[in-house]
């Protein structure tokens, strides 16, 4: 490709209402422009970087046995019924009306639709197992568009969805996408994590979510590097070791005039924050609640949603900390609480001992306190709190160590959630209907761009990786406008490397050598050659990789099979 031919809109400065560093050089390296709000267009550069992981995605789901097809992106409102999703799914799902006062939503997920396919195609056991997969344009109305791609409306994925006769085969299909996956993540170059993860409004058993390691990533993960451990940290089981020591305290109350916050009163009282406990006020069906947490540990809303009753648990209000309490936030505790109050307390507290907590009165905590002795074993002891640095590993291989992620794509084991619902049925050997399993597959097409330059860039622009950069190499010729000579060998170059196999730029535009390097980094070009007169005097060209910080010069006639073995 020639520069001329081509259209670069590079920017100097980016928006300023871009937060993510990958969104800002996303659109200063002209890869995508702004409609509106968490809405982009793909200009040309940025259409050849999604282009290529969407070609490396599709190459991996054939080979998983997979098959494409294009399902509508507008599904009617009755599918949705079907499932009860219509009302569940939220305000991100973008409703509308036709002409004629029907109602449709534009797809933010294609379950109803392929599981209204299976239910209408699939009759008999011998055409199962299948898996369907498609790569379209999603739409899902995010409250706060923010991030670029990372978290736009409007954005491209890959969803997959296989139908099964029995949960063997389904893991069987699942253990092939996790694989898939896997290749994918590797082929594009990322370096990446696969954890286990909740399975959130999808719905189903078991799921695992698959992560670019990056510091600016949303989600927190835990691992095990002594074992093949890893979760999601809304998932990761914080494990409680040890058993509850024998009491040395007497209760005590002391005065906290200006101390609610647990590190506050720890730094009062002279002891560690790890002997502090923390009452969170929750309401839930009209029921409240006192959660109990370690002082330095943090409540992990997750797992307190999956308990029983407390599905659609919200924080309480200080009026009704008030009201059942008696007592203001900030020193509120478990300690002789009415009937009303029911007592949630994480492993770890459980198995404390004179620990320290709020008295339930204005301006006073109490310490040694003891369950059992001042007051009654918990209601409830569960896991509820978010993993930290050096917890032991719940597969009791080692300890845990926490890094940021990029969610970029998710599988779950749907089983019969959609199938049953939608009355998507076979008949098996024996001519007796049954329910098919399922099992779906999404990957964020857009959104690896996006955390691939999270992941890889510099202060110069972006790292991509060669798999996925615009071009491979670029040739920036010096005097190009001015030397016969310099144009002659460009040409000849670049259609050398094109005739390669390598997705070459070369840059015609009789540019300064600042100005082409500067854009070359910034688009993040793994590989860029110089040619000017002075070095074809001498039959050399120069090579530099964006990643390293010398140049080399390399002769003109093994330039072509050095840039082959370097890309």
């Amino acid at each position: 490709m020639r520069a001329s031919q081509f259209f670069f809109n590079t920017q100097k400065e980016a928006p300023s209402d871009a937060e993510l560093l990958s969104h800002k050089l996303m659109v200063r390296a002209g890869l995508i422009k702004r409609l509106g709000s968490g809405l982009y267009t793909w200009m040309p550069l940025g259409l050849r970087v999604l282009r290529k992981v969407e070609t490396i995605v599709r190459d991996e789901m054939n080979k998983a046995g997979a098959l494409e097809l294009l399902m509508p992106a507008v599904q009617p409102k009755e599918l949705w019924e079907e499932t009860g999703r219509w009302a569940v799914f939220g305000p991100q799902m973008l409703k509308i009306t036709d002409r004629h006062e029907r109602e449709f939503c534009f797809g933010p997920t294609h379950e109803e639709v392929i599981t209204d396919i299976a239910r209408s195609e699939i009759r008999s056991y011998k055409q199962l197992p299948l898996n369907f997969y498609q790569i379209q344009t999603k739409f899902r109305d995010e409250i706060r568009p923010r991030f670029g791609v990372m978290r736009a409306r409007e954005f491209m994925m890959k969803d997959a969805y296989s139908f099964h006769t029995s949960f063997e085969s389904l893991e069987n299909t699942y253990q092939t996408m996790y694989q898939a996956y896997s290749n994918v993540f590797t082929r594009l170059g990322l370096k990446f994590r696969a954890v286990k993860a909740d399975t959130g409004a999808i719905g189903g058993d078991g799921s695992h979510e698959f992560h670019v390691l990056a510091d600016s990533g949303e989600d927190g993960l835990a691992y095990c590097e002594q074992s093949d451990y890893a979760a999601n940290v809304e998932l990761a089981e914080a494990v409680a070791t040890g058993r509850r020591a024998t009491p040395t305290e007497t209760l005590n109350e002391v005065e906290t005039p200006k101390q609610t916050a647990c590190e506050d009163v720890a730094k009062l009282l002279n002891i560690s924050v790890e002997r502090t406990v923390k009452a969170i006020a929750l309401i839930a069906n009209s029921q409240f609640y006192l959660a109990l947490l370690r002082g330095d540990h943090n409540l992990n809303e997750v797992k307190v949603g999956k308990l029983a009753g407390l599905s659609d648990f919200r924080f309480a209000t200080e009026e009704e900390i008030r009201a059942n309490l008696n007592c203001p936030p900030g020193f509120i505790g478990p300690v002789a609480v009415g009937t009303n109050v029911m007592v949630i307390a994480d492993k770890t507290v459980a198995l404390m001992h004179d620990f320290v907590c709020g008295a339930n009165k204005p301006k006073y905590h109490l310490s040694g306190v003891n369950f059992g002795r001042d007051l009654p074993e918990p209601s409830l002891v569960a896991d509820i709190r978010n993993v930290v640095e050096g917890d032991a590993s719940p597969d009791g291989k080692g300890t845990l160590s926490l890094c940021r992620g990029i969610e970029v794509g998710h599988i779950f084991q749907l089983r019969t959630k959609y199938s049953e619902a939608m009355r998507a049925t076979y008949l098996d050997e024996n001519g007796q209907t049954q329910v098919m399993e399922m099992g779906c597959y999404g990957i964020g097409v857009s959104r690896i761009v996006g955390a691939a330059i999270e992941q890889g860039n510099d202060e110069r622009g972006i790292i991509f990786p060669s798999s996925m950069a615009p071009f491979n190499v670029v040739i920036c010729p010096i005097g190009f406008d001015k030397s016969e000579l310099v144009q002659n060998a460009a040409y000849k170059l670049h259609d050398d490397l094109q005739a390669a196999g390598i997705d070459v730029l070369l840059d015609d535009r009789g540019e300064r050598p600042g100005v082409m390097f500067a854009e070359a980094d910034l688009m993040g070009i793994p590989h860029r050659v110089v040619i000017g007169e002075r070095g074809l005097a001498d039959n050399m060209v120069e090579y530099k990789a964006r990643t390293c910080a010398e140049a080399q010069s390399v002769s003109l006639a093994e330039i072509v099979t050095f840039v082959q073995k370097v890309s």
